[in-house]
């Protein structure tokens, strides 16, 4: 069965970038491209395959669609505001039980309930400024497959 990430590339907060003479533009790309890393080599130490990934932007209504299932839920708004803010980049990942290992790999939804090790616990900021999505279900998998991918 496939499933679909996508890993949200934002800097990190400065709180967490460390001293003010650390926040230069480099050290920002820098600190991006290994939250990226560190993320995709979770999910291969965890013997799931990158089948494909590609790094996009999608638009406010593009995401105001990804996340229509949840247009009534409080955090609805930010969540696609986010999502639509900047790049991601959109992986389908393949290997036994790929959708629930992905889901316990990525942990809560809150970053703050989220297990330690699990990268939203590692690299999540919000409930609604989260670092990674991935699929439920091998339907929800197929939608977001076509979504992202064709």
């Amino acid at each position: 069965v496939l499933c679909v990430v996508f890993v949200v590339i934002r800097r990190w907060p400065r709180s967490e970038m460390g001293r003010s003479s650390e926040t230069s533009k480099g050290k920002k790309r820098k600190g991006i491209r290994y939250k990226r890393e560190k993320i995709r080599k979770i999910f291969l130490d965890n013997k799931l395959n990158i089948v494909d990934s590609k790094k996009i932007q999608i638009s406010k209504v593009e995401a105001e669609k990804f996340y229509k299932v949840h247009q009534t839920k409080p955090f609805y708004e930010k969540l696609c505001s986010y999502l639509s803010s900047g790049p991601i980049i959109a992986i389908i990942l393949d290997g036994e039980n790929a959708i629930q290992k992905n889901r316990d790999l990525m942990g809560a939804t809150d970053p703050k309930k989220a297990k330690d090790g699990t990268i939203r616990k590692l690299y999540g900021i919000s409930i609604d400024k989260n670092s990674v999505h991935g699929s439920d279900s091998p339907e929800n998998a197929k939608a977001e497959i076509d979504f992202f991918f064709n």
